[in-house]
């Protein structure tokens, strides 16, 4: 087997147990909640539970990019060991960290001339991350080499589609994602937006309805309507929630009896996206024939 290392980052929202048992190298943004800073050479990262129930408490988390110190330092470990790296990073349109992780690539070919360093921006963040990360972990252990999960990832990133809905859209607002009209439009009562990751890795409102029960089944909705011929790519089912389980799990039994996906992964967001989506986002990822 080919001698390399899948990286991403925490935004990714992939289960501890699969990062550990996958040997998942990651890069982690940043956040700060009532005045404490969480991340690598911080606090330990707080259960996903109490960071949403703190927000619930009228807390407001400030999240920041993986910075370039980092990614050389947790790079270079990996490249001392004799291996390369295939870095699989957040939306670069949301997010700086892609930039970090290209400028700490660039630095280490220098030290390391005879070492791939591959850097992809997926244009996508949270299960949808994941997914990709879990399906190159797939490949890598069916014998495919770096360049050839790389080509993969590359053709199939129109393909790697994430829908979602949020309770309200004051954290989307206050972190700068939708504009004041938008939010303010959202916060009708009852009315729930659904959102999307689009071509240019940005989330963007693209209907409103009324009520959680129909905004769940409205993502079901649009993953029939883009799934199309890559139904046979979805062997499972990817949804990440801000500590919202019950609903997770009623998305999951629609999605099966839709589709007949038998397998699930299902995570919380954890706070660096959730910083901004809010208590009971929720959403589903999956590869379809365009987002």
């Amino acid at each position: 087997m080919e001698n390399f290392v899948i990286t991403t980052e925490n935004a990714a929202d992939l289960p501890e147990s699969f990062i550990k048992e996958n040997e998942i190298g990651v890069l982690s943004l940043y956040y700060t909640i009532d005045g404490v800073t969480y991340g690598p050479d911080h606090e330990e990262e707080m259960p996903a539970k109490t960071f949403y129930q703190q927000m619930r408490n009228g807390s407001m988390p400030k999240t920041q990019q993986v910075n370039p110190d980092q990614a050389i330092r947790r790079f270079r470990e990996i490249l001392q060991q004799g291996k390369d790296i295939l870095h699989i990073s957040l939306t670069s349109a949301v997010s700086g960290s892609y930039n970090s992780a290209c400028m700490a690539a660039e630095e280490l070919r220098e030290e390391f001339p005879e070492r791939t360093i591959t850097v992809i921006d997926t244009l996508v963040g949270t299960l949808a991350q994941g997914m990709i990360v879990d399906k190159s972990v797939q490949m890598k252990k069916a014998g495919k080499s770096l360049q050839e999960i790389t080509s993969w990832i590359k053709e199939n990133i129109p393909h790697f589609c994430l829908y979602a809905t949020v309770d309200d859209l004051k954290h989307l607002y206050r972190g700068g994602r939708v504009s004041k009209t938008t939010a303010f439009l959202g916060t009708a009562i009852g009315i729930k937006p659904i959102l999307k990751l689009n071509e240019e890795g940005n989330l963007v409102p693209i209907a409103k309805v009324r009520g959680r029960k129909q905004s769940i089944q409205t993502l079901v909705k649009y993953m029939e309507e883009h799934v199309g011929s890559f139904l046979k790519e979805n062997d499972t089912i990817y949804i990440s929630h801000g500590d919202c389980e019950e609903d997770a799990k009623y998305l999951a039994e629609l999605v099966k009896e839709k589709f007949g996906i038998m397998k699930s992964m299902i995570n919380h967001i954890g706070p660096v996206i959730g910083s901004h989506a809010g208590p009971g986002a929720l959403a589903l990822s999956f590869m379809g024939e365009n987002k």
